[in-house]
């Protein structure tokens, strides 16, 4: 007789409480940097400090240590939890986990030193992007022999999006770091100008396709229906969701490339499938949110559902935003822009963020055997506190691009033009300071949240090795 499968719930804690705690670093960092742009003198022209280092180190932590630690702990759940079977390797397990840890501080320590690769979001020099892809191989190795094992004959679509995002990040990352070491801290891109752009910004656009979104899609088709206590809106939609969004995000690189040396062309290109990519977007987006369906009254009592469909809100509103944005007619206003800074943020904080958020105050309670968080009323302050700061970090920084659009390309009867560009900086400082308002409400609501956590976990036993469901007998 088969002896019955246990979940491996350690590594998914472990991930689960570095996200908080990567949340809150990444975050402080980002308010540190937004009043710099208020206070250039904040940080007394300490090298380190200055906003050129800090802004990487701000990107990498809120990206690949906050977002990427969530994306970790809560893919490990699922794919235990869909596939009624232990993780495959319980110390591969464990090296993807002290592994990303020791990226992330490598990180810390190499940014603002000045160590750099100058590649956005892919600014860590070789030694760790080596690191880098051990830790990805382990957990390729780890997702899909989970999935090859499992004792259900289905493969949720969750897994769909969470296994896309691992195998598309492998390629992205491993292509955008083909470069030749001169010392042990500084080497050279394989590529050179207008090639070396496109494919870092092939690499950039599908780091916020398939780490940023597929992988967080994954989240919503599972933490969404089991917090509603209803099954997903459309199966079928899901589907057709995922192959249309893998298929089309790969090609709208091109368009973070309007109106420079890269070929018109492939300009064009880009413009065209992201434009396309709005259909699968929303697609998604109503997916999510009609999954309420039949439970909309529990969005009044139940603040961890608000988090979850409000993220989903934001996720439509981003990828309406985006493809309309990469209009060239659009981007000749939008481009260079603190528009494009709102538009980042409306996905990173509202969509992402908030629905790490939300899927966490699920876990965290039936990983330390409790019922629910420590405190539900601290759950409702936090999301309201994150609402707000969002929306007013948003709307300042559309407010703030669309002026500094219009101030730059404003011209006088001669033809000279109507505004230096340092009077475009002094128009910004009320929007930076709203800006930094909002930044300092949503790292609040992260402290919140930490609070909130440590006061679940404390006292409470570590739940380890649940039996999974014992497959039926095959008739």
């Amino acid at each position: 007789m088969e002896a019955q499968a246990t979940y491996n719930y350690k590594v998914v804690r472990q991930f689960a409480v570095m996200t908080v705690v990567w949340g809150i670093v990444g975050m402080l960092v980002g308010v540190i940097i937004a009043a710099q742009l208020i206070w250039p003198d904040l940080t007394y022209g300490i090298p380190w400090l200055s906003y050129g280092r800090l802004r990487p180190l701000h990107t990498n932590a809120v990206i690949f240590a906050f977002g990427g630690s969530a994306l970790f702990a809560t893919s490990y759940y699922v794919v235990q939890r869909t596939c009624h079977t232990r993780l495959f390797s319980d110390g591969l397990a464990a090296f993807t986990f002290w592994g990303w840890q020791a990226v992330i501080v490598a990180a810390a320590i190499t940014l603002p030193l000045g160590y750099t690769t100058s590649k956005e979001y892919a600014e860590l020099e070789w030694p760790i992007d080596l690191l880098i892809t051990a830790v990805w191989i382990a957990y390729a190795i780890v997702f899909f022999g989970t999935i090859a094992k499992r004792r259900t004959p289905h493969i949720y679509v969750a897994n769909w999006f969470f296994g896309a995002f691992i195998l598309t990040i492998a390629l992205l990352h491993v292509v955008n770091s083909i470069e030749m070491p001169a010392t042990l801290w500084k080497s050279y891109s394989a590529f050179s100008g207008a090639r070396d752009a496109m494919v870092q910004w092939w690499y950039g656009h599908n780091a916020v396709g398939f780490f940023l979104t597929a992988g967080f899609l994954g989240m919503m088709y599972y933490f969404i229906p089991k917090q509603a206590g209803r099954p997903v809106y459309s199966y079928r939609l899901s589907v057709v969701h995922f192959w249309a969004l893998i298929f089309t995000y790969m090609w709208a690189g091109p368009h973070h490339l309007h109106y420079t040396a890269l070929p018109d062309w492939t300009q064009s290109l880009g413009m065209l499938f992201s434009l396309i990519l709005l259909a699968p977007s929303w697609g998604g987006m109503i997916n999510g949110i009609m999954t309420l369906s039949g439970a909309w009254d529990k969005l009044r009592t139940d603040p961890i559902l608000k988090f979850l469909v409000t993220s989903v809100s934001f996720y439509g509103m981003s990828t309406f935003e985006g493809p309309m944005m990469s209009v060239k007619t659009v981007n000749a206003l939008s481009h260079y822009t603190d528009w494009t800074i709102g538009h980042v943020h409306s996905g990173a904080l509202g969509w992402v963020a908030m629905i790490s958020i939300g899927s966490l105050y699920y876990l965290i309670p039936r990983l330390v055997g409790r019922s629910e968080m420590h405190s539900v009323g601290l759950i409702t302050v936090h999301f309201w506190v994150s609402t707000i700061g969002v929306v007013l970090y948003i709307a300042s920084m559309w407010i703030a691009g669309v002026t500094q659009g219009l101030m730059w390309r404003a011209v006088n009867d001669d033809g000279t033009l109507a505004y230096s560009f340092a009077e475009s900086v002094k128009a910004m400082y009320p929007f930076y300071s709203i800006r930094l308002a909002g930044g300092l409400l949503f790292f609040g609501g992260m402290l919140i949240m930490a609070y909130n956590v440590w006061k679940t976990m404390a006292g409470a036993k570590a739940v380890d090795n649940v039996p999974a469901p014992v497959p039926a007998a095959a008739h």
